[in-house]
């Protein structure tokens, strides 16, 4: 194997190790010799790769924010939150993300609570992931509150939900928060059923 390869390989191993504890012990109980000894790679190759855990999780965040680039270039997208289908496309885009990082997800907001680096960090992030959906309520006609304080409290409502509530089938979860959601922005009801 080539020693870039090699090096692709323990970078892999170390952000794959990290995902499951952080899945069974928390980012902040997990140190970087248990990601080392869960990848089975020497202590000291974890800095080949990265400075600190938080640099680990930012690599993670990269992850999140491609996973939801890909979404919003699916040919399916839609940007008009008039439409419900389009809220309904977010929603559930959302909703998987979510579920495939969720581990990450709780580790992101648990970082954040103990650094202020990566509190700065997760800000920037969510602020883009908001900035990229501000276009989408130009059609929405009387928003409950400013659109960035609108899609603030849409994505909070996911976010708590997702976290809460993980049992619920993917389907009906997306359905309700669609509904409400439509309710909520329009300030109308939501559109009959289709037959």
């Amino acid at each position: 194997m080539k020693r870039a390869e090699q090096a692709a390989d323990t970078r892999a191993a170390l952000i794959e190790a990290a995902k499951r504890l952080f899945a069974t012990r928390g980012y902040l109980n997990t140190k970087i010799t248990d990601i080392t000894a869960e990848a089975g790679r020497s202590a000291g190759s974890f800095y080949n790769h990265f400075t600190s855990k938080e640099e680990l999780l930012e690599a993670l965040l990269a992850d999140i924010a491609s996973a939801s680039d890909e979404k919003a270039a699916a040919p399916e997208h839609k940007s008009d939150f008039s439409d419900p289908d389009a809220i309904r496309y977010h929603v559930a885009a959302y909703w998987q993300v979510h579920r495939e990082h969720a581990a990450t997800m709780l580790a992101l907001n648990q970082a954040a609570l103990v650094s202020d680096d990566f509190a700065r960090t997760l800000s920037r992030f969510r602020r883009t992931q908001l900035d990229d959906l501000a276009g989408h309520l130009v059609n929405v006609r009387n928003l409950p509150a400013s659109p960035e304080v609108s899609l603030t409290l849409l994505v909070a409502m996911i976010d708590s939900l997702a976290q809460v509530w993980f049992d619920m089938p993917e389907d009906e979860a997306v359905e309700v928060i669609t509904r409400f959601a439509y309710r909520a922005l329009n300030a109308r009801d939501y559109p009959a059923q289709r037959p």
